[in-house]
């Protein structure tokens, strides 16, 4: 028995070997084209660069407003430039040599340290205090935060005014209080410690609330799961607070330290204002004179240029080591609590294998005395 098979009839039948075209091969299909490869180096190519291009306007911006200025600075304090003439002769390191033996920088250097830790510490034990407030569960918490957040608002031109006009020492409402109260009126602007306690209450006014605010979105970071569970082992608030609060907002804590110390060696505008009527930029003694303020007076009352610009460069200088010096400080303290974390971690693992032990030595002894029983041989 035979059969027959039939060609395909319809649209196929033109794509068989009669058609005239060659067959399609899988190679050829496969190939690759050359516009295929031009695009794919153009993309090999922008995956490597555009990071670049992404992150130059930041570098351009840094290159205009702070690399130059800093260079130029730099520039200007090895020579001999005045206000009003410019640039003068070649001195080299005079300006810093003349300034590190002026007793004046030595004061400011003083004063701005000694207003810099009366601002900070407390600043930030109140502004930890605040936030550790705000991170309960409170009624009307936007309210609050605002709240907090207000002083920051007032500019410091005001904020300085009003608290120049409250310390006054004849008609200041701070004085009126301590003699309703039979104590002597204080010299808020004539004496050392009172006008750094006064600039510095200005300053913890101004930026507490800022930094709480900072300090309590770090710790509504911090996972709840931690709290519940110390909770649950019968840990209180305030072991819970320094026990796993304060070790998880660490790396804030350290970024506001950081820009407390920059921001507290710069200080200008609050002594710049505080005593207006005082021909002297600081108080009549330079009682408060800080480091800026003695820079700005060198600048434009003096008119050196070039003493100006070599202090600006020693406070760069003394920033700079500040800061890696809280560094240094932060990261020992981490290195510490890592080492403190290990050790009790492998003290925990040996009272776990001891506890073991004894376990499986008191059912190894159950077990013999249930033995010795049942022999009774």
């Amino acid at each position: 028995m035979t059969s027959t098979l039939s060609p395909p009839s319809g649209p196929a039948q033109k794509h068989g070997p009669r058609s005239g075209r060659a067959p399609v091969t899988p190679n050829a299909a496969e190939a690759p084209r050359p516009r295929s490869a031009l695009r794919s180096r153009l993309g090999a190519l922008d995956v490597k660069a555009s990071p670049y291009l992404y992150v130059a306007p930041f570098f351009i911006l840094f290159a205009l407003v702070g690399l130059f200025p800093l260079v130029y600075t730099f520039v200007v304090s090895i020579n001999d430039w005045d206000l009003l003439s410019g640039a003068g002769e070649w001195v080299g390191l005079e300006n810093y040599a003349a300034e590190l033996t002026d007793p004046y920088f030595w004061n400011s250097l003083f004063n701005t340290f000694s207003i810099f830790l009366l601002s900070a510490v407390p600043q930030l034990v109140a502004a930890t205090f605040i936030a550790a407030l705000l991170d309960q569960n409170l009624r009307a918490k936007t309210f609050w935060r605002m709240g907090v957040l207000l002083p920051y608002v007032v500019t410091p031109v005001a904020v300085t005014l009003i608290f120049s006009s409250a310390f006054d020492e004849k008609y200041g409402l701070i004085n009126n209080l301590l003699q309703m109260l039979d104590i002597d009126p204080v010299g808020w602007k004539s004496e050392v410690l009172p006008s750094h306690l006064a600039i510095a209450s200005m300053v913890n006014w101004r930026w507490t609330g800022y930094n709480a605010l900072i300090l309590l979105a770090a710790m509504q970071a911090v996972p709840r799961d931690l709290h519940e569970s110390a909770s649950l082992d019968g840990a209180g608030a305030l072991r819970r607070f320094f026990s796993i609060t304060l070790p998880g907002i660490r790396p804030t804590m350290i970024f506001v330290i950081i820009t407390a110390t920059v921001g507290g060696l710069q200080i200008f505008t609050e002594p710049k204002l505080f005593n207006p009527s005082s021909s002297t930029l600081g108080g009549p003694n330079r009682e408060y004179q800080t480091t800026v303020l003695y820079l700005w007076d060198l600048a434009f009352n003096r008119g050196d240029f070039g003493k100006a610009s070599a202090v600006a460069w020693l406070l760069f200088l003394i920033i700079i080591g500040v800061g890696l010096l809280n560094f240094f400080i932060s990261r020992s303290i981490a290195s510490a609590d890592a080492k403190h974390h290990a050790k009790s971690g492998r003290t925990a693992r040996r009272a776990a294998r001891r506890a073991a032990r004894k376990r499986t030595l008191r059912r190894a002894h159950g077990q013999a005395a249930h033995d010795s029983k049942e022999d009774p041989s």
